[in-house]
């Protein structure tokens, strides 16, 4: 069981996936805010029948799961809606991310919380040690970001836009990574940390 608990964040396409794929190749478990919310509304589960509660069986496709597309439709430009959404999904996503790390093997854990600063930071999360945060620069931000999804950047500056910016997520920082170079300058960073963190959870 791992008492120490590290925060990771960054916004969107700045490199997240980067630093758990190599947080996880050191053998440390990394808990995904973005998985776990998918599972805390799967069918039967407490926050689909609310969220059904709260918007309506329109948002369930014909096998009776979370419409995705029609629920981010919903929200997107719906700032009530998204925060009804929020109220519901978060509290059952923050208490898994600390359940999984509890659990977790290993000298640490690390819970990836894309949405860190606008879930409510270190307020909401006061079992974090540290939080660490990844940023890039943002026309790479941009670059990554038409490339992964296919979108315009009209689109893509919307998503960007209706994130916290990065002086938000820096302000709650102990932690920067800059991800600007390659996967290897990735790696040794990554290492640094690791080796930061390995020595808190024996202190």
């Amino acid at each position: 069981m791992s008492q120490t608990c590290i925060g990771m964040t960054g916004g969107i396409a700045s490199g997240k996936s980067a630093l758990e794929s190599a947080f996880t190749a050191l053998g440390i478990f990394v808990a995904d805010a973005d998985r776990i919310a998918r599972a805390v509304v799967e069918p039967g589960t407490p926050a689909l029948a609310a969220i059904v509660d709260t918007f309506g069986a329109t948002v369930l496709d014909a096998e009776g799961r979370l419409d995705r597309a029609a629920m981010r439709r919903r929200v997107f430009d719906d700032t009530d809606a998204r925060r009804a959404l929020e109220a519901i999904v978060h509290p059952a996503v923050r208490a898994a991310l600390e359940q999984q790390c509890r659990d977790a093997t290993g000298p640490y854990a690390v819970a990836m919380i894309p949405l860190l600063a606008e879930g409510g930071g270190r307020e909401r999360y006061p079992w974090l040690q540290r939080i660490a945060v990844v940023t890039a620069p943002m026309d790479i931000r941009m670059a990554r970001l038409l490339r992964r999804d296919g979108i315009d950047e009209t689109l893509a500056q919307r998503m960007i836009d209706a994130q916290a910016s990065d002086a938000q997520r820096i302000a709650l920082a102990d932690d920067i990574v800059r991800n600007d170079g390659s996967l290897e300058d990735i790696t040794l960073a990554v290492a640094e940390l690791d080796a930061r963190y390995r020595l808190l959870a024996t202190a």
